[in-house]
């Protein structure tokens, strides 16, 4: 079911029509959303978004790469959202490999924007910090831009490439000041993002709008658990999301080995659910580290499937290390294990507090070996996992809702159209 709308915010985005009773939205509002790193509607958070958007009364467009296995058209229209792909080849071989891929993304998008024609918001999700380019034409017929800052890229940049402040960090750095002056309206996935915005960017508290990313509840429904995916063991770990350079699936890896080694356990079974450019690398640690028995990769899922996984679990790895991003960053897996009611080993960092509280324990930041022994105290503690999981549950359904986001997005969209006025965009 759609949430209903809230006539309140939609007051201040200048409804005087007493005969429109349909949200508050005038006839013809249009949005159009910018993303690179993701297809949508794989990419969760902004078809979130989209949906919000449009029950909301806005008209909605997305502008995305197309996937690799989903979201293969090059036009779709689903949920009365209206989507637009280009074909767009991932980097590889490093800086050089993004610059390739980032021109590339930038040609297209810029390409199916003019398709699309004016819009009064054009909300752009970085990374990585140049769609504001793409989103000029727009601008310049009376759109407002909303910056959804989805991942600091001069952080990314230092956790991934480990070059330093070089030349290319000091690029970056410049691009995230351009999109930040260019922008209207900035949405944060988190304080700590909202703090940067303010101290780094120059933004205006009131135009920084905190739009926490939140899992769909109606996607992570527990089903009954299944012994055989423990593969004969008494218990089964479970990883889910992006293997990436700075995710940490080395750091689980590792402690895994220290679980069987140090602590002398092998009654567990772990399956590592996703993919990434460091997945073929990660798969060869397992072996090197002699996993390969213990320890299943199973690539990207259906839905169905990772739920019965998650539904099985003991216990969810988030082994994210702290590094300039990972501290300051709000992981969607955890979101995602707490909706599952799964107890969470998590490394100390500052905004993996801030979203899981009690449903977590914490190892001193990247030690690998109290991070094994925190998977054996829960393995070993049944009724703690129990108090961990409903704790997460609860603060899925409370605080970290996506009603709270809803409402701080529209507000968001409101805050910027305000600054507009009455006016109408260029046809």
């Amino acid at each position: 079911m759609r949430a209903g709308p809230n006539l309140g915010t939609w007051a201040l985005l200048g409804n005087t029509s007493s005969e429109d009773t349909t949200a508050g939205a005038r006839p013809g509002r249009r949005a159009l959303i910018l993303v690179e790193n993701l297809s949508v509607p794989f990419d969760r958070r902004v078809w979130q978004e989209c949906t919000t958007l449009r029950d909301a009364g806005w008209d909605v467009h997305v502008i995305c790469p197309r996937g690799e296995k989903r979201d293969t058209e090059a036009e779709a229209e689903i949920d009365e959202v209206r989507i637009h792909r280009y074909p767009l080849r991932a980097a590889t071989g490093g800086p050089a490999g993004y610059l390739r891929e980032y021109g590339s993304a930038l040609w297209h998008t810029a390409r199916l924007a003019r398709k699309v024609g004016p819009v009064h918001v054009v909300h752009a999700c970085n990374p990585p910090d140049l769609l504001f380019l793409a989103a000029r034409w727009l601008r310049r017929r009376g759109a407002r831009f909303v910056f959804d800052q989805h991942d600091l890229v001069p952080e990314l940049y230092l956790s991934r490439f480990d070059r330093g402040e070089d030349l290319l960090y000091r690029a970056v750095c410049a691009l995230e000041r351009r999109t930040y002056r260019a922008a209207d309206v900035v949405l944060a996935t988190n304080e700590s993002y909202r703090n940067v915005a303010i101290r780094r960017g120059g933004i205006r508290p009131e135009d920084v709008f905190v739009v926490r990313s939140a899992p769909q509840v109606d996607r992570f429904q527990p089903v009954p658990p299944e012994p055989e995916l423990k593969r004969g063991k008494p218990h089964l770990l479970c990883y889910l999301g992006v293997m990436g350079p700075q995710d940490g699936v080395d750091y689980a890896l590792r402690s895994l080995a220290k679980l069987r080694d140090e602590f002398g356990r092998d009654d567990w079974h772990a399956v590592f659910v996703g993919a990434g450019d460091a997945y073929d690398a990660m798969v060869e640690l397992s072996r090197q580290l002699g996993l390969s028995d213990q320890v299943q990769f199973t690539g990207r899922i259906p839905d169905a499937d990772l739920v019965r996984y998650l539904s099985t679990a003991d216990v969810c790895l988030s082994p994210d290390p702290r590094n300039p991003l990972n501290d300051v960053s709000t992981m969607n897996k955890v979101l995602e294990y707490m909706a599952m009611g799964r107890p969470i080993v998590s490394f100390d960092l500052r905004e993996a507090r801030v979203s899981a509280g009690d449903a977590a324990v914490y190892a001193p930041a990247n030690d690998e070996a109290e991070f094994a022994k925190l998977i054996a105290l829960l393995l070993d503690d049944p009724e703690r996992r129990a108090r961990m999981g409903k704790i997460g549950q609860e603060r899925i359904s409370g605080q970290l809702s996506w009603r709270n986001s809803q409402e701080s997005l529209l507000a968001a969209y409101a805050a910027a159209c305000a600054q507009v006025g009455g006016r109408t965009i260029e046809r």
